[in-house]
């Protein structure tokens, strides 16, 4: 049996504007039941908003190493429709629906084929070191704009 390669980054891809991302259920993903941890659906969508993010062209950790700030989130719902498994085949589909100037607000789902297992709507907020609101660089507010979800 040959092992898979195990350097390739897990990564995402854009359908239109909304943006997909694979996630494979582990062991280390459930609970004693068997099902995923209800937390770790957020830590599902936080991997696939950050890959959204990259692929939009937004680089984070150069706005963080130049002091420019970082992303949080400042505010979350959520809700669980049904659980996943251990090595269910899932993926996150996120969608930027409002831009605002210091925050998007993304939806977020979490899928299983074609069934809804959870979603999100999760407004994530730029931030100076000082932890207070600063406004998106230009060039991210432009690249988000052609993400907007409209409804089509």
């Amino acid at each position: 049996m040959t092992a898979a390669p195990t350097d390739q980054p897990v990564e995402g891809r854009f359908d239109g504007p909304e943006h997909r991302f694979p996630v494979r259920v582990y062991f280390e993903d459930t609970d004693l039941s068997g099902v995923v941890y209800h937390a770790n659906y957020l830590r599902f969508m936080e991997r696939a908003r950050s890959d959204m993010l990259r692929l939009a062209g937004v680089d984070q950790r150069g706005a963080m190493e130049a002091g420019g700030g970082a992303y949080a989130v400042s505010d979350l719902a959520i809700k669980y429709h049904r659980p996943a498994r251990l090595d269910d085949a899932l993926v996150v589909v996120s969608r930027l629906i409002r831009l605002r100037a210091a925050a998007v607000i993304i939806h977020q789902r979490v899928m299983r084929g074609s069934e809804l297992l959870a979603e999100a709507e999760v407004t994530a907020a730029l931030v100076k070191p000082d932890g207070r609101p600063r406004r998106q660089p230009t060039e991210w507010a432009a690249a988000y704009e052609k993400l907007i979800w409209n409804g089509d």
